[in-house]
């Protein structure tokens, strides 16, 4: 359970540091979260990786939604956790199909896969990625395969005769 004292330095320390750039804040099941603007992503996640008092030096995951016909359309979440202090904090940030999100592997290298995963599902860039490429489909697959507009029977090629028809607009 999140002490009184925790949730504040997770909510309060952030929304005074970057005020302009929390969009929103909310607590479910003990655990904070923070809605941020893409821009300020890679200020935001170096302030919480190297403050001492909230030493989130732990990237937890990386993991995409796709709130289709919302927009912005999708939205790229982080799980945080410091191992030293025991708290965790969840990150937000919203984009639409065509903008791309920096990448957070300057920080914690281990996001590079992640990052890489979300691409290749979802198909949201990363920007100065190392290396954004497909992680489990093939490098000349057709879509992303967890988009709610992706068919559910996937695309018709010589493999799969029973699949949708291919879109050109990829």
């Amino acid at each position: 359970m999140i002490t009184a004292v925790k949730e504040a330095l997770l909510l309060d320390k952030v929304q005074k540091r970057f005020k302009d750039a929390i969009l929103a804040t909310g607590l479910f099941q003990d655990e904070v979260c923070h809605l941020v603007d893409k821009k300020a992503l890679v200020g935001i996640c170096e302030f919480l990786k190297n403050d001492p008092e909230l030493n989130l030096n732990y990237l937890v995951d990386v993991l995409g939604v796709d709130y289709t016909p919302a927009s912005p359309r999708f939205e790229v979440v982080y799980h945080l956790y410091s191992i030293s202090q025991r708290h965790r904090l969840r990150l937000k940030v919203k984009a639409d199909s065509e903008e791309p999100i920096p990448t957070v592997t300057g920080i914690w290298p281990a996001a590079e896969w992640p990052e890489r995963e979300v691409y290749d599902m979802y198909g949201i860039v990363f920007e100065e990625h190392p290396d954004l490429k497909r992680i489990y489909m093939a490098p000349d697959w057709q879509g992303f395969p967890m988009r709610k507009d992706y068919p559910l029977k996937g695309y018709k090629d010589e493999y799969n005769p029973f699949g949708e028809e291919v879109e050109e607009d990829f």
